[in-house]
């Protein structure tokens, strides 16, 4: 079965096509980096115009990179939520009209659950495994035990990890967004010049915060010593405080529940850093890491055919009343 994926739910409009849950025949992705770039994050009015102007030229390119037609595809997954508002109301509106038009099932995708499930489109991961999802918008750690199946573990207090990334980076004058650019500048940078705090909680917890180690790295540019210091070394000293506050709950979560797999999921599963220390400190308790590629980290139509299609396996159809659902869970 063909599948047509749409991703909306933010400042990317991404359209993919999958063959039977795993042959992936287009996946085309239109950035607005350079839209909200200006301003530091992303403005939600913008995004959802960027969409518009968008989504029709990109789902007409992934058809043709496809070399299928519209009424040749069997299924229709659409990100209904979590994310902006407008920007799902995009993604979902033409999906719908596809489906009514061309008579095609569709069904609406939890963007949390495609990041979850991500891995599957290069990797066939044994279930249960670990999952940490790390973004902009979200720090969630579950254990997946299978499709639909998901138990959470905990999450952030406040802000993201890649929400502190932008945040840092916008602090540091180095432009958005901010963890690519902090991830290429902390290689050159000592990861040991400054000691900045990580959040700590009770043992038996799997919670995240970021907001405090924001404000220390505030506080630190406008000491004398942060006035002096390199960027390159706050921004290694910082991200390494953000992957230690990671991989910690990480590795504990699945030490505890005696699984032996971690997948990493999430625009912020791209960290370099993140990825070497996951490694090394699963492996030393002898369980796997996995690690989707970069294009499958950062928001895609992929992930949402991949899940959509699972779904309609299943025989799950949504019908034209489902609504977008910007405060969305899992």
């Amino acid at each position: 079965m063909l599948v047509l994926g749409i991703e909306t739910s933010c400042d990317d409009t991404a359209v993919a096509v999958l063959r039977d849950g795993h042959e992936i025949l287009a996946n085309v992705v239109s950035s607005q980096d350079q839209v909200h770039g200006p301003y530091g994050g992303v403005v939600p009015e913008l995004a959802s115009r960027q969409h518009l102007q968008n989504i029709v030229p990109i789902v007409d390119a992934a058809l043709k990179n496809a070399g299928v037609k519209l009424g040749e595809v069997g299924g229709i997954a659409v990100t209904y939520g979590p994310g902006l508002v407008g920007s799902l109301l995009v993604g979902l509106s033409v999906a719908k009209g596809m489906a009514y038009r061309w008579d095609i099932p569709y069904v609406g995708v939890n963007h949390l659950e495609a990041h979850l499930l991500a891995i599957r489109l290069e990797q066939a991961v044994p279930f249960p495994y670990i999952a940490l999802l790390a973004s902009g918008g979200h720090t969630l750690l579950y254990r997946v035990d299978d499709v639909g199946r998901y138990l959470h573990l905990g999450g952030t207090r406040d802000d993201a990890a890649g929400e502190a990334f932008d945040k840092v980076a916008k602090m540091l004058g180095l432009g958005y967004p901010g963890g690519r650019i902090i991830d290429d500048l902390a290689k050159t940078g000592d990861r040991a010049a400054t000691r900045f705090p990580r959040a700590r909680f009770a043992k038996e917890s799997y919670e995240f915060s970021f907001s405090g180690i924001k404000t220390a790295v505030w506080h630190y540019l406008k000491s004398p010593a942060g006035a002096t210091s390199r960027h390159e070394d706050i921004a290694a000293s910082f991200q390494e405080a953000v992957v230690d506050m990671l991989v910690e709950p990480a590795v504990k979560a699945a030490r505890k529940s005696g699984i032996e797999r971690i997948v990493l999921s999430g625009g912020v599963a791209a960290n370099s850093r993140l990825r070497a220390k996951m490694k090394e400190k699963a492996g030393a308790e002898k369980i796997q890491t996995f690690f989707p590629a970069h294009k499958f980290c950062t928001d895609n139509g992929a992930m949402i055919a991949l899940t959509g299609h699972e779904w309609l396996a299943r025989g799950r159809r949504d019908g034209y009343g489902l609504n977008a659902a910007a405060d969305l869970t899992l």
